[in-house]
């Protein structure tokens, strides 16, 4: 910890003044000659890299295009080594670089690609221990270089992301497309002016933080482009190769993003050579008690028009021959007008595509007015219109079929509009929530496959609670074999439930107590925020790897915030594991 003792509070800054409106007095001229170094630090081991890190590539495109700054991209993201090393962690898809190699690649970036001014972090709160030790990297062989964390660690943490980073100088939340203009002049300012001059200067607000520890901070608060439509399209090419001649951009390409070969829960019959992948949309308008979005006041929803994303999706068939384009938003669905205007400029590309919605969109599906028990589905589905401009796939958040788990989640207001349906599973009745039965339909019905992924221990959540999941699993395997689709095509693996800092879900009383109970966490009273003291700060350690089952580590037993006993949870998490999820059912 760099003997940091103080407690910085995890605290918001100025976000009354757009970063756009801040710029706009930020010419070109002022940047010309910066060099900037984006580190995209590595995600979960056992996956291959599938999705480019499109935020440093957004950013770094921006700075190169239009203001003359020198950006390059080191994506320690994108390696898996596979050596012997790799064989003895049973890592088929190969390993990530140690921090010596990660050290080798980064004094060799910037031996080819000159010192920067600014270095910016982006990773996601599973990344944490990488940026601890990446700044200390960053600190041996540049010790006065401007450096950053951005993106979602730095979103959730805010300033208390100093305290175990001391070698930051700022943390930058929220989307960075504009404020990071304002970074690197920053930057520039300190560089020529020094920093004690910069400060008195005024010209370093209002991100100007103060100082803490002897190091002057900043807190930049970044926000949703006025116009997504006016971003240039992420240049694939900045991660062609690194600085030793791998071949940075073909492990993505040749990787698929979904589909039988990816290896991960998307579950579909069909697989690709070639797959590339952007972001359509930005936000969420819901507000699942589980996501970090609504707290990061990301609930806005923003979209990419129709015609920018069919002239990405041509530059990307013409450039890298894909022959599938994967656009992992966080939720796609949500304007149905451009679904309608997608139509008539993707259908000549003739390209597969898939997204993420949710079941609702999906369902398309409203009690007719002034009837409690008649149904309308939206006329021409949106379902259908997407199927018709090329898409193939959609993932969607499903989590739960249990009304009661759903409600829990926050997720219930829309999925359970429409009432329930009494369906046969295996000779039982269940009931299930229309909304989920017909958005699985509708998507069958227009050629498109859906895959649900899930959520057991959740909160409140009982053994029938995730019975009911379990069955809605096995009522999809049973439809999709009447349709003639393998019961591979259905994923049948299930995250336990984990509390992410930026949630809404610790507001459970169950949880609250058992991060404080099990892992000395507190939370302000005020504000609800946890403190961030070394017992929050080991917590967020362990969240290296979001697919991983947090454990006791007092006693070993797996966290279970559910209300499932811990002896019929822990069978049925071995039954998940195993693959034998519908074992569940006789528990």
């Amino acid at each position: 910890m760099n003997g940091i003792k103080l407690i910085i509070p995890i605290t918001g800054g100025d976000t009354s003044i757009h970063p756009a409106h801040l710029i706009k007095d930020i010419s070109k001229n002022k940047l010309v000659g910066a060099r900037v170094v984006f580190i995209n630090m590595p995600l979960r081991e056992s996956a291959p890299p599938v999705v480019t890190p499109e935020g440093p590539l957004l950013l770094a495109t921006n700075l190169v295009k239009n203001y003359g700054v020198y950006a390059t991209i080191i994506d320690l993201n994108g390696y898996r080594i596979k050596d012997e090393l790799a064989r003895k962690r049973n890592l088929p898809n190969g390993r990530h670089l140690t921090y010596e190699e990660s050290f080798e690649l980064i004094q060799a970036h910037i031996k080819v690609h000159g010192t920067p001014d600014l270095v910016g972090f982006s990773g996601k709160i599973t990344t944490l221990r990488w940026q601890e030790n990446v700044a200390k990297i960053i600190r041996k062989i540049l010790p006065e270089v401007f450096l950053v964390s951005g993106n979602g660690l730095a979103t959730e943490l805010k300033t208390g992301l100093f305290n175990y980073i001391p070698e930051l100088d700022a943390v930058a939340r929220s989307e960075g497309d504009d404020v990071i203009i304002k970074i690197v002049h920053d930057a520039m300012l300190i560089k020529k002016m020094g920093i004690s001059s910069a400060v008195a200067s005024g010209k370093l607000k209002p991100y100007y933080f103060g100082e803490i520890q002897g190091r002057h901070r900043f807190l930049y608060e970044g926000n949703r482009p006025l116009n997504l439509d006016s971003i240039p399209f992420a240049d694939l090419e900045l991660i062609r190769k690194d600085v030793l001649g791998n071949e940075i951009l073909e492990n993505y390409l040749a990787s698929p993003i979904w589909g039988t070969a990816a290896n991960n829960s998307s579950a579909t019959p069909f697989t690709m050579d070639r797959s590339t992948s952007f972001v359509s949309s930005r936000g969420c308008p819901y507000a699942c008690a589980f996501c970090y979005r609504g707290q990061q006041g990301e609930r806005d929803y923003g979209v990419r028009s129709a015609q920018n994303i069919a002239d990405q999706m041509k530059q990307h068939i013409e450039k890298y021959k894909v022959d599938f384009i994967g656009m992992p938003d966080d939720n796609f669905a949500v304007d149905y007008q451009r679904c309608k205007d997608l139509v008539p400029l993707l259908k000549p590309l003739k390209i597969r595509w898939g997204t993420l919605t949710r079941l609702d969109n999906a369902a398309g599906l409203r009690i007719k007015s002034g009837t409690e028990s008649e149904y309308i589905f939206e006329n021409p589905k949106r379902i259908d219109l997407m199927a018709e401009a090329g898409c193939v796939y959609i993932g969607v958040g499903a989590e739960s079929a249990s009304p009661r788990a759903l409600t829990a989640m926050n997720k219930g207001g829309f999925i359970l509009q429409n009432g329930l349906v009494d369906t046969k599973v295996d000779g039982k009745m269940y009931q299930f929530p229309r909304t989920m039965i017909e958005g699985i339909r509708n998507c069958n019905l227009a050629g498109i496959h859906i895959n649900c992924t899930w959520i057991m221990a959740y909160p409140m959540e009982t053994l029938e609670d995730l019975k009911i999941s379990v069955a809605f699993i096995k009522w999809q395997e049973d439809f999709y074999a009447s349709i003639g689709k393998p019961p591979e095509s259905v994923n049948k693996r299930m995250f336990t439930a984990t509390w992410y800092p930026g949630t809404t879900m610790q507001y459970q009383p169950k949880v609250e107590r058992l991060l404080n109970e099990v892992f000395g966490i507190t939370f302000d009273k005020v504000t609800r925020e946890p403190i961030c003291d070394e017992n929050f700060h080991q917590y967020v350690l362990e969240l290296d790897d979001a697919t991983k089952l947090l454990h006791d580590p007092k006693t070993g037993q797996p966290l279970n915030f559910g209300e499932i006993p811990m002896d019929v949870f822990l069978r049925a998490r071995e039954y998940v594991d195993k693959g034998e999820t519908f074992k569940i059912l006789e528990l």
